[in-house]
């Protein structure tokens, strides 16, 4: 998967991510990039060393649901650390 595919899938996983966390979250939609393509890369990164199965194709289910969990994950970090800081 190419660069920009990894864009477009850490945007959709997060905003995905934020669609199912409920409560509310700071950060737009770069914030919401981010959070994402790190998710995506944690999700792959947890995939492959569980499951033997990563983020490789950007039409897979399995990557898709990879790249969400890992969004969620790194959001409700993510909410951990900005509610400490407020």
């Amino acid at each position: 998967m190419g660069f920009i595919g990894w864009i477009v899938l850490g945007l959709i996983a997060g905003a995905i991510a934020k669609a199912i966390l409920p409560g509310r979250q700071g950060g737009g939609w770069i914030a919401t990039l981010v959070l994402g393509v790190v998710g995506a890369l944690l999700g792959g990164w947890i995939g492959s060393a569980i499951f033997g199965e990563g983020v490789d194709e950007f039409f897979s289910i399995s990557s898709w649901l990879l790249a969400i969990g890992g969004a969620l994950i790194v959001l409700i970090i993510w909410g951990f650390i900005t509610k400490r800081r407020a």
